[in-house]
């Protein structure tokens, strides 16, 4: 059987992240993205749906950006 499988992107290489993706490569709970994302909605996420999409790049600045989170 000929099956094609996806390409898999490693996360560092990945524009937009999964909640849960983005917890493991910033080593941030998820619970505290899910109530960051919601709180600053559109700053460094968009929707997709009913899901939340991290925007790595953006959401890498406001990190560098912000003392506390």
């Amino acid at each position: 059987m000929d099956q094609k499988k996806e390409p898999v992107v490693p996360i560092g290489e990945k524009y937009t992240l999964t909640l849960r993706e983005a917890s493991v490569y910033f080593g941030i709970g998820e619970k505290k993205i899910r109530r960051l994302v919601e709180d600053y909605d559109g700053v460094f996420s968009v929707r997709n749906g009913n899901r939340f999409l991290v925007i790595r790049p953006k959401f890498e600045q406001f990190l560098c950006e912000t003392s506390t989170i």
